[in-house]
């Protein structure tokens, strides 16, 4: 039972540090878009400054790890390698054909929450959660 209760609060603090990441990640396309009317140039940008965020405070909040954060962070970088280029094609293949780049934005994020918190799960901090020193 505590282990599905702790379960549950990763669950929980991924989501609201998403939230946060995502708030940035929204701001910042919308302020881009302002000057930059290709999608993908915006959309990168902001995704990368999401990242960032997302990446520093769930290693030290949501999974608590004192994992190597070069080896962490590469590996958030391989999923991003795979991530970035696909969402970012099928982003700008979506507003070629009419699609709303705010949708688009928002179905993009959702699928990256769902993945991110699996990958960092199972591959990024696997057997090095709880490692962090108060």
């Amino acid at each position: 039972m505590q282990e599905n209760k702790k379960e549950l609060w990763q669950v929980v603090k991924f989501t609201l540090f998403s939230i946060s990441a995502g708030i940035i990640q929204v701001g910042a396309f919308a302020l881009l878009e302002i000057f930059i009317k290709d999608y993908w140039i915006p959309y990168l940008i902001s995704l990368l400054l999401s990242i960032l965020w997302n990446f520093t405070l769930n290693r030290r909040y949501t999974f608590r790890s004192a994992a190597n954060v070069p080896v962490a962070m590469a590996k958030i970088l391989g999923f991003y390698v795979v991530f970035t280029p696909l969402s970012t094609y099928l982003g700008d293949l979506a507003e070629a054909h009419g699609g709303n780049d705010f949708l688009i934005l928002v179905i993009t994020m959702l699928a990256n929450f769902v993945l991110e918190f699996l990958f960092c799960k199972l591959v990024v901090y696997r057997g090095k959660e709880d490692t962090l020193q108060k």
